[in-house]
């Protein structure tokens, strides 16, 4: 990412909320100096400075340095790192020089020369609004704000045909192009940043939750199955939704996101958020008839249930990247079965289960697709959101069991690495470390991020909730 430093600037915000005072203090002057070049390796064994033609990645630079930074402001108010992340912002800039205003995959922040392509995909077009929006409110700059309010008016003209945002766009016009839907890769973090968007704004931002409403409307109708022998509920894909529907079956663990925050919006969002949740499709009917906050916490109880049991049913106790699901029946109508029989027992999807050891699909209901385990923070995130939401100290006890399969298959003389295989013990390690979250916050006895103050962007980066003043809606025309 950039030859930056990314975990540095990643754990900025992990110092300070874990009492690092000393390792905070050494990261300042590197930061102070950063220039933001992009460098490659010379001939020699010294690497040459200079603005070679190779590009930062946007999503990735945002949510890991720029949500780092602005993160790191917040908790400490340290004056440097706000310079920097506005000095860092002024170097991305080019990336929103389409005509859609959404932003191209990568820039080179020393030419400003950027990818040339002409689509992009909804997780990377659509998931900078959270620190463009703060960094507008510290800065009081109007470019900072624009240039998230273009992306949401354009996602906001995106929703209608499909009642949810799809996979790819084009960049010039900031249309869709194809009629994929999804929760996993290349989509995810662009539904996350609806609700966190709204929740940012102090539940100002009556279209990102709009826009949420409707793709968790979506979402509970038509990517939600139920696994025929272990009743495992399962978001998955569906591609060509107004042609000939049909589901991948895919579950991946990119996915497991999703039930912490459906979580976060059953506890935060107010009632008229779930009033104004009217069906806008005829296969979407069948929502009336439930209390759709409860609906969404069933889903997210579900969800986070099956998460949980990928990485319980491996020998080493980890979660296997993708697994490919025995199909079942779409979860809508096994809860619209469940009410007419007086909602009685367990509803379909949502109940304890216990771990299942063989390798079997027909046992399990599912097989392994991908089995690397790359050091994934969503379903530690939703075992973090359960926790918080419910206070069911079960989710702690299972994000403990996780911690130690950490430790035993994980850990390093030198920090923590991603393996080959869930399925064997002591398998391969890769010589990479992504970044994985949530873990301390889980067990720490204080809130040290209240839910109803902060927001977490998609790295895990808190931004506190705030109120636009009356001149910010002014200079920045928010009505």
């Amino acid at each position: 990412f950039n030859g930056w430093g990314v975990t540095m600037y990643d754990a900025l915000d992990t110092m300070i909320l874990m009492g690092l005072d000393a390792e905070f203090a050494r990261a300042l002057p590197h930061i102070q100096n950063a220039n933001f070049n992009m460098s490659v390796p010379g001939p020699s064994t010294s690497p040459r400075q200079q603005p070679v033609q190779i590009l930062a990645p946007f999503f990735e630079t945002v949510i890991r340095y720029l949500g780092g930074l602005l993160s790191a402001y917040a908790l400490s108010r340290e004056p440097i790192l706000l310079e920097r992340a506005d000095h860092l912002a002024h170097l991305l800039s080019p990336a929103f020089d389409t005509h859609s205003g959404l932003p191209v995959f990568g820039v080179n922040t020393v030419t400003g020369r950027i990818s040339s392509g002409t689509i992009g995909i909804l997780a990377e077009v659509a998931s900078c609004q959270l620190e463009y929006t703060y960094l507008a409110h510290l800065t009081g700059k109007k470019e900072h704000y624009d240039r998230s309010a273009k992306i949401m008016l354009a996602l906001e003209q995106s929703i209608s045909k499909l009642g949810m945002l799809p996979q790819k766009f084009n960049l010039t016009s900031g249309l869709p192009i194809d009629e994929t839907l999804s929760a996993g890769a290349a989509s995810d973090s662009g539904h996350e940043y609806l609700l966190k968007l709204y929740l940012l704004t102090a539940k100002s931002d009556e279209t990102s939750l709009d826009l949420y409403i409707q793709t968790v409307n979506r979402i509970l109708t038509t990517l939600l199955y139920v696994s025929p022998k272990r009743g495992l509920l399962y978001v998955t894909d569906i591609f060509n939704l107004q042609i000939s529907p049909k589901p991948s079956r895919k579950f991946e663990h990119l996915s497991c996101f999703l039930p912490g925050l459906l979580a976060l919006g059953a506890q935060t969002l107010p009632d008229s958020a779930f009033r104004r949740s009217l069906p806008l499709f005829p296969d979407q009917q069948e929502l009336v008839h439930h209390d759709l906050r409860e609906l969404h916490m069933l889903a997210a109880t579900g969800l986070a249930e099956s998460c949980w049991l990928m990485y319980a049913d491996q020998p080493t106790g980890l979660g296997p990247d993708e697994v490919l699901m025995q199909q079942g029946e779409l979860w809508i109508k096994e809860m619209q079965k469940w009410r007419k029989r007086g909602r009685r027992g367990i509803p379909p999807g949502v109940g304890e289960k216990e771990p299942v050891h063989s390798t079997q699909m027909k046992d399990r209901d599912y097989a392994l697709r991908r089995p690397s385990y790359v050091l994934r923070p969503e379903t530690i995130e939703s075992i973090h959101l359960m926790w918080k939401t419910t206070g069911d100290v079960r989710w702690r006890e299972r994000g403990w069991k996780i911690f130690e399969a950490l430790q035993r298959e994980t850990k390093t003389a030198v920090g923590y690495s991603s393996i080959t295989s869930v399925e064997r013990l002591g398998a391969p390690r890769k010589d990479e470390m992504p970044s994985l979250k949530y873990l301390y916050l889980l067990f720490h006895e204080e809130d040290l991020v209240p839910l109803d103050k902060w927001v977490f962007n998609t790295e895990a980066h808190p931004l506190p909730i705030f109120s636009w003043s009356s001149w910010e809606r002014s200079k920045f025309g928010i009505a």
